[in-house]
């Protein structure tokens, strides 16, 4: 008997408890991020920020889900967590040791317990850095002092490890990588008030209407580029031969595919590139020198150079990348221990040149749709004085992203109730003895 449905809609009990827990998590996690972290005066902070010349990095921030222009208690986000991540990725790909504990179940257990202890102490350390920085601010905190630093330490730390906590358990009990989850949620979150602020401007004339509507138009496009950029794949044929596997068994010749991405690095290079080129601004806001600010003007968002910068960056962090999480080596052998093989390519070494090459051809086009998803709109909002919308080339890269990865995985789980309750309902029998099952 299949499992009950819930308003005719294919949900089933397990199904709907498992969106129900994720709604409930994403609730915390927006309320969370709406409390004042204690001791600052959030108005003084935000005025300061949107003034400064390190505001790029503030906004790129609190875009992946922190609040640190509110100074919320989960101002941090899941950034601590991000990095610990990527840090320990990125070694998996230099350090031999790492890259084996990867392969074996337990090693990635280990890994990912390490993940954790350095998410707390990259947590420490970025509000430890945040609090000194407010404290510099004129009137955002009343008292500066011993105890008035440690509260403010604890609560970004804490904040930080319960936003971990809150995506691993996402991960586990719900639909859905956790941590991207709730990326997404912060970033349509913003979404309705920049869209209501963009009205705004358009009746207070501030805006025209043509600009606004073409910007609007652009933004559907992209993102119907991007849902089609991001399905997109390069199939490598595969053959496995038929095989004897022994006691009458009998293994089928099989063909079948390896799919290589058109993004295959995802969002990645683009939150890289945006990092490095927003490290002169941080500089000029910190060093107060002439020369740096001028530096820094050089790279504002809308400019030539800015734009140029910007687009070499993701291009190179993309190669840069794919390189690191696509390891065609491994790849190849494991192809060979299956006995698998790429029509017309001889095995082992060969088919680690032909993925290469694959990949090498395939990353191009895909970095450069990137630095087109990630510049061409920063152009056309400054140009037509809409560079106040919240939603921008990266966000839509994530939001896309993780929604099909999320319907995806729901359209799974359908799929193997519907399986479950079709073999538990009696409907399928096998006929004669078990041998010839090879039991």
């Amino acid at each position: 008997m299949t499992a009950p449905t819930t308003a005719g809609l294919g949900i089933d009990d397990e199904l709907a408890k498992k969106l129900k827990f994720v709604l409930l998590a994403i609730f915390i996690y927006r309320v969370g991020a709406h409390i004042a972290a204690p001791m600052v005066d959030v108005t003084a902070l935000s005025s300061y920020i949107q003034q400064s010349a390190a505001s790029g990095l503030f906004q790129l921030y609190d875009a992946l889900g922190g609040g640190l222009t509110q100074s919320t208690i989960f101002a941090l986000g899941i950034m601590p967590y991000i990095s610990a991540s990527i840090v320990f990725q990125l070694g998996a790909g230099v350090v031999p040791t790492l890259s084996k504990m990867q392969k074996d179940e337990e090693g990635r257990k280990t890994i990912t317990q390490w993940t954790r202890y350095a998410t707390v102490a990259i947590a420490l350390a970025q509000a430890y850095t945040f609090t000194l920085f407010v404290e510099g601010i004129p009137g955002a905190v009343p008292g500066v002092g011993f105890a008035s630093r440690l509260v403010m330490v604890a609560t970004l730390t804490t904040g930080a490890v319960f936003v971990m906590w809150l995506g691993e358990q996402i991960t586990e009990r719900g639909i859905g990588n956790g941590m991207s989850i709730l990326i997404t949620v912060s970033i349509l979150e913003r979404f309705w008030p920049s869209l209501l602020k963009l009205v705004g401007f358009v009746s207070e004339g501030v805006v025209q209407p043509l600009g606004a509507l073409v910007f609007l138009v652009v933004l559907v496009a992209m993102i119907a580029a991007v849902v089609a950029a991001t399905l997109a794949a390069r199939k490598i044929p595969i053959q496995i031969p038929r095989k004897v596997m022994g006691r009458g068994r009998v293994r089928e010749g099989q063909k079948t595919f390896i799919p290589v991405r058109l993004i295959t690095a995802g969002v990645m290079p683009i939150i890289f590139a945006q990092t490095v080129i927003l490290v002169p601004s941080t500089a000029a806001s910190f060093s107060k020198s002439d020369a740096m600010i001028e530096f820094a003007s050089l790279l504002a968002p809308g400019t030539a150079v800015y734009s140029i910068s910007f687009a070499v960056l993701i291009v190179v962090f993309s190669y840069f990348y794919t390189s690191i999480i696509f390891n065609s080596v491994d790849l190849s052998e494991n192809l060979k221990k299956q006995g698998a093989f790429i029509p017309g390519v001889k095995p082992g070494s060969a088919s680690a040149d032909y993925i290469d090459g694959v990949l090498g051809r395939i990353t191009l086009p895909g970095s450069l749709f990137l630095a087109f998803i990630a510049v061409v709109p920063i152009i056309i909002a400054t140009s037509l004085g809409v560079s106040q919308f919240a939603l921008g080339g990266t966000s839509i890269l994530i939001v896309v992203g993780v929604l099909l990865d999320t319907i995806a995985q729901i359209e799974q789980h359908r799929t193997l109730r519907k399986y479950d309750g079709f073999m538990k309902s009696g409907r399928i029998k096998y006929r004669g003895n078990s041998s010839r099952f090879g039991m």
